[in-house]
């Protein structure tokens, strides 16, 4: 069965794709299934896509070893763990010139929860959670003065809907 972890790097797949990954409608199938449930067993998936267990567990295998699948997570509510303040923080290097290391110089804040590298006004944009406005403004800070960055920050109201993914 694939494991669950807590956040992107538990339970992570080593991925080496060599080339784009060739995905046929049973494999989709596969992957449309463990996205809804990543802790579905290979026996349920075997029903749900009409192969066999094993025949279920060597495709699910080679879609991690191809990098079709990357790994398993869990899905919490970060309020429920004490971190009702989610923000966007856009970030922008004070020198353009210089090397562009700003997500290593940034991986030791705990609070930033994604980083992607934008196209753009701004280098990078990140998610970040925490408890207070007292402690994001405290991590703006630590994000500034680590990063060498300049910061623009939207604060989430709501979240309608977060982290759809799509199968095919």
């Amino acid at each position: 069965m694939p494991s669950v972890g807590l956040d992107a790097g538990l339970g992570s797949v080593p991925a080496m794709p060599t080339q784009p990954a060739e995905v046929d409608d049973v494999d989709r199938a596969i992957v449309a299934a463990l996205v809804a449930d990543g802790r579905t067993s290979y026996t349920d998936l075997g029903k749900q896509v009409g192969l066999p267990t094993s025949t279920v567990h060597q495709r699910v295998r080679r879609l991690e070893q191809r990098g079709v699948v990357t790994g398993y997570t869990a899905v919490v509510d970060p309020e429920a763990l004490g971190l009702p303040l989610s923000a966007i923080v856009s970030v922008t290097p004070f020198d353009p010139a210089a090397p562009d290391d700003v997500p290593e110089r940034l991986a030791t804040v705990a609070e930033v929860e994604s980083c992607w590298s934008v196209a753009g006004e701004e280098s990078y944009v990140l998610l970040v959670r925490t408890e207070t406005p007292g402690r994001l403004e405290e991590v703006l800070a630590e994000i500034r003065t680590a990063g060498s960055v300049a910061t623009r920050t939207t604060v989430i109201l709501s979240t309608p809907f977060e982290g759809r993914r799509r199968t095919s």
